[in-house]
């Protein structure tokens, strides 16, 4: 019997449940979103535990704790059981990372045991647009990647990761993890690039995490010989074609907000700030 208000690890059984909390916003809970309908709330094929808040008897709030820790929809009441929780089990995740709100009060709680962090990006604009840009022309050239591609593809995708987290995903396990990662997008179709004359990647996005209702852009990257070339807008105007006639109707990314080149792109590019996000690295 569920007390008025408490928190567990939830079942497979409160897949409903959790996925109309996780409905309520659709953009901004695309990534956790995408994996629950994939793989259930089985933690084994999740990657994680969802922990649950409950107020009233009533589920209203959820923490993904895999990987990443992840509030959703997270009451400040939600946030202080997680908390809780997650000091209990010890810190397992490489980070934090959700709605800046929530995720700051989190982080407050947590970083007594749990910090220095190595790196707290505090606003992170979360961006959306449902439309094709005016003014400017899809590069004709960005196309998805190929299976055969990953040779070509992986080095792009290191360099990018690396330069925007500041350590390499072949650290630990030699890239394993990440190596599937990437071959899971390119396999779906959602990992596209325009490759130069030598067959290098020129640029290079992906769509990360994908639901029927949204999806989110991630992994944007111009390889340095190529900056400050007009690349980008182009390219990011082929992605999100791909994105909107292919796999969802509102299309989102997050960026740092000392990023003002990026930001100056994807605002050319159409997309407009709706929220922020908040990061915290170890």
């Amino acid at each position: 019997m569920l007390t008025q208000t408490t928190s567990r690890v939830l079942e497979p059984s409160d897949l409903d449940a959790a996925l109309a909390i996780l409905d309520r916003e659709p953009v901004t809970n695309a990534f956790v979103t995408s994996r629950v309908q994939i793989a259930g709330l089985d933690p084994w094929r999740l990657g994680g535990e969802m922990w649950g808040w409950y107020e009233d008897g009533m589920l209203t709030s959820l923490c993904y704790a895999g990987a990443n820790l992840v509030p959703i929809c997270a009451t400040p009441r939600a946030v202080r059981a997680f908390a809780d929780r997650a000091r209990r089990a010890g810190r397992r995740c490489s980070s934090i990372v959700g709605p800046a709100g929530s995720t700051a009060d989190l982080w407050r709680l947590l970083e007594p045991q749990w910090g220095p962090a190595r790196d707290v990006r505090r606003h992170q604009p979360l961006m959306v647009t449902d439309r094709l840009p005016d003014g400017i022309a899809p590069d004709p050239y960005v196309r998805r990647v190929r299976k055969d591609e990953m040779e070509k593809i992986m080095p792009a995708c290191v360099a990018m990761f690396t330069e925007e987290v500041g350590v390499s995903p072949l650290a630990g396990d030699g890239g394993l993890l990440y190596q599937a990662r990437v071959a899971e997008l390119v396999g779906s179709g959602r990992a596209f690039a325009r490759f130069d004359a030598d067959g290098k990647v020129a640029f290079k996005a992906e769509i990360g995490a994908a639901t029927d209702r949204a999806c989110q852009i991630q992994g944007v990257w111009v390889a340095p010989e190529y900056r400050g070339t007009g690349l980008a807008a182009p390219g990011m105007a082929a992605v999100l074609r791909y994105a909107l006639a292919d796999v969802a109707p509102v299309v989102s990314l997050y960026v740092n907000d000392f990023n003002t080149a990026a930001r100056r792109t994807y605002q050319r590019v159409g997309f407009q700030e709706v929220g922020a996000f908040m990061s915290v690295l170890f």
